[in-house]
């Protein structure tokens, strides 16, 4: 059973490994954890934003994600969950470990009065596509973004 809960200063390290951990993220992230950490202190300022880790029964982060709570006008003046950064440790990939990070963010979602959960993900991860399809997720839009220079 995956305990999940606020993270902590010292989470960031384990965070920033599981970030690391992943095909996309050996390339794309970068080697000074002081930029982590620097994040993590503007998340917390923010209020909205949470990094969420999941320990297991030995008190080691093996999940994480990020959700940001968004209030909005468009759907009826909708809150949204926005979530990030979904990451598991590969050993524990494909074992039901992102079901249960997934009613963790269904009950955060709800006590913060959203009515909608919104992600985005890199269309390389088609195992990903099928995990989020497979929660009942509906890929109803396509994302765009732009990289600002410094």
């Amino acid at each position: 059973m995956i305990r999940f809960r606020q993270a902590q200063h010292e989470d960031v390290g384990p965070v920033f490994g599981l970030l690391k951990d992943d095909t996309l993220g050996q390339t794309r992230e970068m080697d000074d954890i002081a930029l982590y950490y620097a994040a993590f202190d503007r998340m917390l300022a923010e209020g909205n934003n949470h990094l969420i880790v999941g320990e297991d029964e030995n008190g080691c982060v093996v999940a994480t994600y990020q959700i940001t709570f968004i209030s909005g006008l468009s759907l009826s003046a909708a809150r949204r969950a926005q979530v990030e950064s979904v990451r598991v440790a590969s050993h524990l990939r494909s074992q039901g470990l992102g079901h249960e990070m997934f009613d963790d963010v269904r009950a955060r979602a709800i006590a913060a009065g959203c009515s909608l959960i919104q992600l985005t993900m890199n269309q390389s991860r088609k195992d990903a596509e099928r995990f989020y399809t497979g929660l009942g997720f509906v890929p109803s839009h396509t994302g765009f973004k732009l990289y600002l220079d410094g």
